[in-house]
């Protein structure tokens, strides 16, 4: 159902039901979460997530039983890309519609391929996503964008996507792949405290809570005084997360 490859300090989840156009069924879901929850504690910098063939993740898996089991395996997937505390980037490499549009958004970086396409089609097929997803599409691609992807069933091109925010970059696995790579290479900490606060809702007492955690970790932190000796003698400051 999916691979998992090592790569230095990048980890890289490819989704592998090609002929099903890489669509989620359950045992998939909880695969991939199974393997964002591992990479949380493997020494992985960053995660990659890309599909196998033409298409990053064409939705769900209709053909299959669609019911409470199946939704709560994919919202334990997209909750646990959002919780896990190192950057994950979604290489779209071909369409990401409904669910795969929620995975791409799970996701803090997305780099879109030329053929990759974006849309939730929900309102043409009666069905709906959780709140999260349509707040999340809102945040990331603006109020209009998400307005037009829910109530006019809008499919967004890769061009469009980067245009309205909802893609970061445009290129393919490769392009995704060398940006983890030099993201890996960043503070750990930082990204880790950094990804905390933009995911979190202010008025949360747990969050802020973390997130004071994380600060006083990022100040304290070896890696601080790494980068102040790195520009002293002019070289890459080397972070080893602590």
């Amino acid at each position: 159902m999916i691979e998992v490859t090592r790569t230095g300090a990048v980890t890289q989840i490819e989704l592998r039901r090609p002929e099903r156009r890489n669509a989620l069924d359950l045992d998939t879901c909880v695969e991939v979460r199974e393997a964002v929850v591992a990479a949380g504690s493997d020494g992985t910098r960053v995660l990659v997530l890309t599909g196998q063939g033409t298409s990053f993740c064409a939705g769900a898996d209709l053909t299959g039983v669609y019911g409470d089991a199946f939704v709560d395996a994919l919202y334990a997937m997209l909750t646990a890309l959002t919780d896990i505390d190192v950057p994950a980037v979604a290489a779209v490499n071909g369409p990401a519609i409904g669910a795969g549009t929620q995975l791409a958004l799970a996701c803090d970086l997305r780099v879109a391929a030329p053929t990759a396409r974006f849309g939730v089609p929900t309102a043409r097929n009666g069905m709906a996503v959780d709140p999260w997803t349509i707040r999340t599409l809102s945040a990331v691609a603006g109020a209009g964008t998400a307005k037009a992807m829910m109530l006019g069933a809008e499919l967004l091109d890769a061009e469009t996507a980067h245009a309205r925010g909802l893609a970061d970059r445009l290129g393919d696995l490769d392009a995704a792949t060398a940006w983890a790579q030099e993201i890996a290479t960043f503070a750990p900490l930082t990204l880790a405290y950094n990804k905390l606060v933009l995911n979190s809702t202010p008025g949360d007492v747990d969050a802020e809570a973390r997130i004071r955690k994380g600060w006083e970790a990022c100040w304290g932190s070896e890696d601080v005084r790494e980068a102040a000796l790195a520009r002293t003698e002019k070289r890459p400051p080397v972070f080893r997360g602590r």
